[in-house]
């Protein structure tokens, strides 16, 4: 213990203790010290005393996971009564195949994602609901496409794509279900974030596919539409969509194909 308070004092380059004929005495420095690390160390002696019997426990956050748009626009409206009832929430927004990582590694306790789980640790999942998705172009842009055949892009090709990476995952799933057809194009615009793509297209800078969510109210307002089709628009189930599954409490189990917009499960 000398040597370690001998180091202290040498490393904060002052005094620490009066050496008295009988013991030690705290120096002003010293008094000041242990002021600033009370509250540490008492949260830390909080932390030492949980599991043992009798030991008041304090209450411990619920590490929640997901993908920023949803968590944002969904999960966390619904949530928000729970912090009157004492309910600590720590969330964490990210990509489903490294959240769900987390959530093996222990880092997370609940993960919302439309990504099947892989692995070998078995976890618990419980299906939300369908996800469903819209192809959707601003009124002009639609003008410009003309009607679509069920099942023939050819009219959608001369539209800018608008995206939130590189690959086009959500577009590219889109175009397989629905189209029949690969999907090569390169996005004219990318977007991290599905509420950045959904403000590009609305200004009109291309085409994208959303989930209802997102679009519900500039579907509602006109700022967006889907492309027309014999019979309505997109946006009305007249196009058929794409399938997936999906669950929360970070695993995923299966989805069935959807039509009319179509679905992907949380």
């Amino acid at each position: 213990m000398s040597a370690q308070i001998q180091a202290l004092e040498a490393q904060m380059e002052c005094r620490l203790f009066e050496r008295l004929p009988r013991g030690v005495a705290p120096t002003s420095v010293a008094d000041s010290l242990a002021g600033e690390i009370a509250a540490p160390l008492d949260a830390l002696a909080v932390v030492a005393e949980r599991g043992r019997p009798g030991a008041e426990v304090a209450p411990e956050a619920v590490h929640l996971a997901g993908p920023a748009e949803l968590l944002s626009v969904l999960a966390l409206p619904a949530l928000a009564a729970l912090t009157a009832d004492g309910v600590l929430l720590r969330v964490t927004t990210g990509l489903a195949d490294d959240l769900l990582e987390g959530l093996h590694a222990g880092r997370f306790d609940v993960v919302l994602s439309a990504v099947r789980p892989r692995g070998r640790t078995p976890l618990n999942a419980v299906p939300l609901t369908d996800e469903e998705f819209i192809l959707v172009v601003v009124p002009e842009w639609a003008r410009r496409i003309g009607p679509l055949t069920v099942g023939d892009p050819g009219p959608l090709r001369d539209v800018p794509l608008v995206a939130y990476t590189e690959d086009l995952p959500i577009l590219r799933r889109y175009w397989r279900h629905v189209f029949c057809t690969r999907l090569t194009a390169r996005p004219a615009v990318v977007v991290p974030d599905l509420r950045g793509v959904r403000s590009s297209v609305v200004a009109g800078s291309g085409m994208t596919v959303l989930p209802r969510y997102l679009c519900e109210r500039e579907l509602e307002t006109g700022a967006l539409m889907g492309p027309v089709v014999a019979g309505g628009t997109a946006d009305q189930h007249q196009l058929p969509g794409a399938a997936g599954g999906g669950c929360a409490a970070g695993a995923c189990d299966g989805g069935a194909g959807v039509p009319a917009g179509g679905g992907s499960g949380w």
